[in-house]
Parts: C-alpha cells; sequence; structure tokens
C-alpha cells in the first residue's frame, strides 16, 4: 500500500480512539511528535509501537531534535547543544569541528533510531544573518561554505545510525526578522543575492544526495507572491529542474501564519501538493485535519511515494 502524503499529530502520551481512527486514514503516511508526546524512553517506545499497530502501511514517524532551542525530548536523552556552537567550533579549529558535527549528528539520529523513529528534521541550513530571532542559533554559521561543510559532517553521523537528512528551510529563512509561525514574513533581495548566498549550503548537499528539504514559509517577493512552500517556481522550477534535487519536499506546517496566504486548511494542503511537496505537515489543528482529510484532493504522485519510502533508513556514509 503506497504511503500517504499527510504527516499529522498526536495530543498526548496515548493514542485516543480518534487519533487511532486517523492513523488508518488512507491519505496519512506519518506523525510528528512534539515534547507533549515524551515522558520517558520506555513510553516514547510504547507509543510508537501503539502508532505503527493503527495504521494498516508502514508510518514514517519523526521529530524535531536539532539541539538546543529545538529538542522535542530530553529526559533520558543527551541533551545537544544548539548548531551555532558548532559554527563557533569551526571558527576556532575546523578539523575537529567537522568531527565533533559527525558525532553530534550520530549521537542525535542514534538516540531516535533506538525508539523506532525514522528521522529528525534536521539540519537546520539557513544563514544567520542575526536578523531572524526563530533562527538564531539554531543556525551553524553566518558562511555558506561553513554551513555546508559542517551540514555535510552533521548528515555523514546522522546517516551512520540509520537516519536520513532534511535541510531547512529551503531557500533560506535567515535574512527575514517576522517568524513565519506567527506572521508571514517577506524577503525583499533578488533572486540572484538569494541563489549566490542563502541557497549555496543546499547546493552543496544536493551534491551529496540529501535526502529531503522543508520549503520556509517565506515570500521572497522578487521571485514570487507565494511562500516557497506554495510556489511552483521554488519547489518545480528551482529546487528541482535548475537545482536537480531528487529527494523529498515536505511542506513546513500548514497550521503557521506563513502558510494563511493559501487559504483555508484544505487548501493548504492542496496548494502544497500542487507547488510540488510531497508530503504535508498539518499540526496543532485537529479539526483542520479532519477539514483537509474530508475535503482537500491530497492528489500526490506515486514517484512521491516512492521518494518518501527512501525516508525509513539511509546507508552508511555521507556523499553518495
Amino acid at each position: 500500500m503506497a504511503i500517504g502524503c499527510v504527516m499529522l499529530d498526536i495530543q498526548g502520551t496515548e493514542l485516543s480512539a480518534q487519533e487511532r481512527e486517523l492513523l488508518a486514514h488512507p491519505k496519512v503516511g506519518g506523525l510528528i511528535y512534539f515534547s507533549r508526546n515524551y515522558e520517558s524512553v520506555a513510553q516514547i517506545s510504547a507509543l510508537t509501537q501503539a502508532v505503527r499497530a493503527a495504521a494498516p502501511r508502514s508510518l514514517l514517524i519523526a521529530v524535531d531534535q536539532e539541539g538546543g532551542r529545538v529538542q522535542r525530548f530530553r529526559e533520558q536523552f543527551t541533551r545537544l547543544a544548539p548548531l551555532a556552537e558548532l559554527g563557533m567550533h569551526y571558527d576556532r579549529d575546523p578539523a575537529a569541528a567537522l568531527q565533533a558535527a559527525q558525532q553530534a549528528g550520530q549521537l542525535m539520529a542514534a538516540e531516535l533510531r533506538a525508539v523506532d523513529i525514522d528521522f529528525s528534521f534536521a539540519p537546520v541550513l539557513d544563514l544567520d544573518y542575526g536578523l531572524s530571532a526563530v533562527i538564531g542559533d539554531r543556525a551553524f554559521h553566518a558562511d555558506a561554505h561553513c554551513v555546508a561543510v559542517l551540514a555535510e559532517a552533521y548528515i555523514k553521523g546522522m546517516r551512520q545510525a540509520g537516519m536520513a537528512a532534511t535541510g531547512k528551510h529551503f531557500p533560506g529563512h535567515g535574512w527575514v526578522t517576522a517568524d513565519s509561525h506567527h506572521a508571514i514574513p517577506c524577503d525583499e533581495r533578488s533572486a540572484e543575492q538569494i541563489m549566490q548566498q542563502d541557497v549555496q549550503p543546499f547546493r552543496a548537499l544536493f551534491q551529496c544526495g540529501l535526502d529531503a528539504v522543508m520549503p520556509a514559509h517565506v515570500i521572497y517577493e522578487q521571485v514570487d507572491t507565494q511562500p516557497a512552500g506554495f510556489s511552483s517556481i521554488w519547489l518545480q522550477d528551482i529546487l528541482r529542474r535548475q537545482l536537480g534535487f531528487e529527494g523529498v519536499i515536505f511542506s513546513d506546517d500548514l497550521s503557521m501564519e506563513g502558510a494563511s496566504v493559501a487559504g483555508g486548511y484544505a487548501e493548504r494542503a492542496d496548494a502544497a501538493l500542487a507547488a510540488g511537496c510531497d508530503m504535508v505537515l498539518a499540526c496543532n489543528n485537529r479539526a483542520g485535519v479532519i477539514e483537509l482529510l474530508d475535503h482537500a484532493q491530497l492528489n500526490a504522485s506515486a514517484v512521491s511515494a516512492q521518494r518518501l519510502e527512501r525516508m525509513r533508513g539511509k546507508e552508511v556514509g555521507a556523499c553518495r
């Protein structure tokens, strides 16, 4: 049975009857955990087992376990430093920092794989311009080359632990000051500036076979009037055709304010898939999830399903 194109969330540390029903829906292909879903290693392992049993097909189970401010599982997990610490280490000792980045990626991934979680949405590939509070120390560095080499080492570690990598937030969220969770950010720079700066880490990692990307809910007004995650210009013309990316495209959360320009919840899902996303994230809005499962077209291709299947596990190594 082909994997579905919707990734949703659940409310607590155990499954409700309604959630079991939602996980069985043929269009549901994934689940993302939040801090509210976690109490202990034993509990999250049991919950994951129940989630997998509730679905008639294999699900992708994910979490945001970047480190620093964005680490959903903390107790009984290693406290992970923000990626910016690796960037500061790189400025002092590049070789040691690359080794530390690989170790950090492997540790993060190994702890999640041990509780049967497929992947973390990591690493962040945004540049830290000192403008975006929501990105900030989630980014490795301000320099595109430093971001690319640190991320490559981090991804090598992830793959050594059997985890696929997702670069975010394409083509770059670091320039805008507004938080796309609560606003609709607009980046006024030219396409040339963005391509020469923010896109460079993505371009470099595409050469290494980056498994997936997550587009930003940011409008790059010199390129398109739609946020990147709803823009066929960004996702099909630039990401797929110009840059040759062949991996998975995950939407960012459809509940974020930056997604509101696409309309209601069902319209957001359809617009993201039509623009080129392979899977849409629908989180923290149970009524919205039900609406889109009932009313959205949710037309994902067979190619999307094949791409998503490859997120289940990766071979050892960095570049392919």
